[in-house]
């Protein structure tokens, strides 16, 4: 699989004014204007449950560092990626506790 370039989505523009804005510098978003869906996941993990959390707005990087305290404070493993954290295992009620004592809105989603 290829990486993708910079301005990927941008074939050509006829506008000589055009800049490519990076989708990816979004702003910093305070905490407890965010509400962050929790949810427990089954599907397409080889019969292992994970849990995922939606809906962060921010950068890349303060999503990466929110997974870091997230998967330290369950002590398992996961991933930060596409705007979703998985964290391995049915940690929900723990997940959701970090985040309230982070200043996020949480709401639980499903079962």
């Amino acid at each position: 699989m290829s990486k993708r370039s910079k301005n990927d989505g941008y074939v050509y523009s006829t506008n000589p004014d055009f800049e490519y804005q990076d989708e990816d510098n979004q702003e910093s978003v305070d905490p407890n204007q965010q509400t962050l869906e929790v949810h427990i996941d089954r599907k397409q993990r080889g019969g292992k449950v994970a849990t995922l959390v939606k809906g962060f707005i921010g950068p890349d990087d303060e999503l990466k560092d929110l997974g870091k305290t997230l998967k330290s404070a369950c002590g398992v493993g996961g991933s930060a990626k596409n705007g979703e954290i998985i964290i391995q295992g049915e940690k929900r009620d723990k997940v959701m506790e970090v985040l309230k004592k982070k200043g996020f809105k949480v709401k639980r989603v499903g079962g």
